[in-house]
C-alpha cells in the first residue's frame, strides 16, 4: 500500500506542475501525453485492486506487489524529473539543440511503463487468488485470467478491444503518440521565430536561422555539417577537460550545457556520409550525436553528442568488488540487457552493424536519485569505421588487449584468415554474439574467458572450437539461457534482437524474476 501511495504522491506532483503547462517550451504535447499516460496507469492500476484486493489484508497478502509497484513508481519520478526540465527555462538555446531532432523523447519512459504494467497487473490478480477467496472463486477468477491468452485473443485487434484498457493501449493513446512530436515541432517554430524577433546575439541568430530551415523543411539540418565558427566563437564555449586518454574526445560547456565532443583532423569529406547517417540517428538508447561543425581550409571536424557518465566496463570494475561480486541485481541487469538490446534492434533496422559492442562501447548514467540503481544505458562506438585514420597515437581503448574475446567466431576466423582489421562479415548476428558476452559480464562481473586455462595463444582457437564462459551455478536459467543462445557458434541460431527484445519484455513481466 505503502508504494502505491507514494506512485499517488508523484501524480498529484505531476498534475501541479502541469498547471503552468502553457508555460513549457520545449515538448509541451509530449508532456501533456505522457501525465495522460500515467494518469490512466494510476486509474487502470487502482481499479484492478478494488476488483481483486481486500483492504484489510494489505499487510499479509499485498507483498506480491511491493517490487512491480517500486518499479512504476521509479519510472514516475524519472518522467516528473523531465517535465521539469521541460518547464525550466534556463539555457533554452541547449534544450532546443538537444531535444528539437528527437522523436523519442517520452517514448523511453511510456516504453518502461508499458513494460511494467503487466507484472503489476499479474501481481495484484495472483494476490487475489489469495484473498481469502474460496476454492470455487478461485478457480472461476483462474479461468478469467487464462481467457486472455486463449487463441481468439491472439488476434491484436481483439486484444485491444477487450483488454486496451488494462494494459494502457488504447488506440486513442497510440494515435496522440503518433501525433505529439509533429505538434511538438510547430510549437518549437513558433518560438523560434518569437526569439529571432526579440534580438539575440551572433551565434544565438545564426542557430535561430539553422533551427528554422530544419524546422520549416526548407534545408534539413539533420546529417549536415555546419559552420565551425557557431561553435567555437560563440561565448559561453569552453573545453572542460579530456576524456579517456586519447585526445579526441573532450567535455565541453555550451550554451550552459554540459556535452560530450568529438574533435578530429584530416580529410574530412570521405566522411561526410556517415557522419551524415550518425547524425541523423534518433533512439533513447543509442548515443545521441547533436550536431555537427567542420572548417575545411584547416581540415578539422566536431562532433556534439550528449555527455555520459561513464561506460559499463567502468561501472561494472567500480562495483564489483571482495564484498560484492555480482554488480548488479537481476532487475536492473535484466532493465540494461532491454536497453542495450533496443538501441542494437534500431541500430539494425538502419542496416547500421555494431561490429564492436563491448562494455566499453556502453555508456551509462543514473537515472535520477530515487532510481534504486538503476541506469540509463547508450550504445556508443558505431559508424565512421574509417575514423581510426584519424585517432591520435596516444589513445587506447579499455579492451584492445583482449579485443577478441567480444567478436563472433566467424569474425575470428576471418581475421586470422585475412591477417586484416577490417571484416566483411559484420552482421547481425555477430553483433548478437558480442552481446552475449556483454550479458554474461553483466550477471556475473566477470570479463568473459578469464579463466586461466583460456589465456594466450590458445585463447582464440579455443574460442573457435566452441569454448564459451561458464556461468555461476546460481544464475537465473531463463537469462542463462538466453544468453547461451546468442553466443551459438552458428550464427543462424543465434536470435536477432527483435526476437532479443520480446524475451527481455516477458521477463520483465514476471513478477518474481529474482533468484
Amino acid at each position: 500500500m505503502e508504494q502505491f501511495r507514494q506512485i499517488g504522491e508523484v501524480l498529484g506532483s505531476l498534475k501541479a506542475l502541469m498547471v503552468f503547462r502553457d508555460y513549457i517550451q520545449i515538448n509541451p504535447r509530449q508532456c501533456c501525453l505522457l501525465l495522460d499516460v500515467f494518469s490512466f496507469a494510476y486509474d487502470s492500476i487502482a481499479e484492478e485492486m478494488r476488483q481483486n484486493l481486500k483492504f484489510e489484508e494489505k499487510n499479509v497478502k499485498w507483498r506480491i506487489l511491493e517490487q512491480p509497484l517500486r518499479e512504476i513508481y521509479r519510472i514516475f519520478k524519472e518522467g516528473e524529473g523531465y517535465i521539469k526540465q521541460c518547464l525550466e527555462t534556463k539555457d533554452w538555446w541547449a534544450k532546443a539543440i538537444t531535444l528539437y531532432q528527437n522523436s523519442y523523447c517520452v517514448e523511453f519512459y511510456i516504453h518502461n511503463l508499458l513494460s511494467c504494467i503487466p507484472a503489476v497487473i499479474e501481481s495484484i490478480e495472483i494476490a487475489g487468488e489469495f484473498s481469502g477467496l474460496d476454492q470455487d472463486e478461485i478457480q472461476k477468477k483462474r479461468l478469467v485470467y487464462s481467457n486472455k491468452y486463449q487463441k481468439e485473443w491472439k488476434d491484436p485487434r481483439l486484444f485491444l478491444w477487450k483488454f486496451s484498457k488494462q494494459y494502457l493501449i488504447s488506440q486513442e493513446l497510440c494515435n496522440r503518440y503518433n501525433t505529439v512530436w509533429k505538434e511538438d515541432r510547430w510549437v518549437l517554430l513558433n518560438k523560434i521565430l518569437e526569439k529571432k524577433m526579440s534580438g539575440s546575439t551572433k551565434q544565438e541568430r545564426q542557430l535561430t536561422d539553422i533551427l528554422l530551415k530544419n524546422l520549416e523543411g526548407s534545408e534539413p539540418v539533420n546529417g549536415k555539417l555546419l559552420p565551425c565558427s557557431i561553435l567555437v566563437r560563440s561565448k559561453d564555449y569552453s573545453v572542460r577537460r579530456r576524456l579517456g586518454s586519447g585526445s579526441q574526445y573532450k567535455e565541453i560547456l555550451w550554451l550552459g550545457e554540459s556535452l560530450a565532443l568529438r574533435h578530429f583532423f584530416g580529410d574530412i569529406e570521405p566522411l561526410f556520409p556517415e557522419i551524415s547517417s550518425l547524425l541523423s540517428l534518433s533512439h533513447p538508447n543509442i548515443l545521441q550525436f547533436l550536431c555537427g561543425f567542420t572548417d575545411e581550409e584547416k581540415k578539422e571536424c566536431f562532433l556534439v553528442m550528449e555527455l555520459m557518465t561513464r561506460d559499463l566496463c567502468s561501472c561494472i570494475r567500480e562495483t564489483c568488488g571482495p564484498r560484492k561480486r555480482i554488480p548488479f541485481s537481476l532487475p536492473i541487469a535484466v532493465d540494461l540487457m532491454l536497453q542495450i538490446s533496443r538501441g542494437m534492434e534500431y541500430l539494425h533496422s538502419k542496416e547500421i552493424y555494431h561490429g564492436n559492442l563491448n562494455p566499453s562501447n556502453i555508456l551509462v548514467k543514473p537515472r535520477n536519485i530515487t532510481s534504486e540503481g538503476y541506469l540509463h544505458a547508450k550504445v556508443s562506438g558505431f559508424g565512421l569505421s574509417s575514423i581510426k585514420n584519424f585517432t591520435p597515437k596516444n589513445s587506447s581503448n579499455q579492451n584492445e588487449t583482449l579485443s577478441f574475446i567480444w567478436y563472433a567466431p566467424e569474425i575470428l576466423e576471418e581475421k586470422e584468415q585475412t591477417g586484416s582489421e577490417k571484416n566483411s562479415k559484420y552482421t547481425e548476428k555477430a553483433d548478437v554474439y558480442s552481446f552475449g558476452m556483454v550479458c554474461f559480464q553483466l550477471l556475473t562481473g566477470k570479463v568473459p574467458f578469464e579463466d586461466s586455462h583460456l589465456q594466450g595463444d590458445n585463447m582464440s582457437r579455443n574460442i573457435l572450437a566452441g569454448e564459451r564462459p561458464l556461468f555461476p551455478f546460481y544464475s537465473p536459467k531463463y537469462v542463462t539461457n538466453l544468453t547461451k543462445r546468442c553466443w551459438h557458434t552458428d550464427p543462424n541460431q543465434r536470435p536477432g534482437f527483435s526476437s532479443i527484445c520480446r524475451i527481455l519484455r516477458y521477463v520483465k513481466t514476471v513478477p518474481y524474476y529474482e533468484p
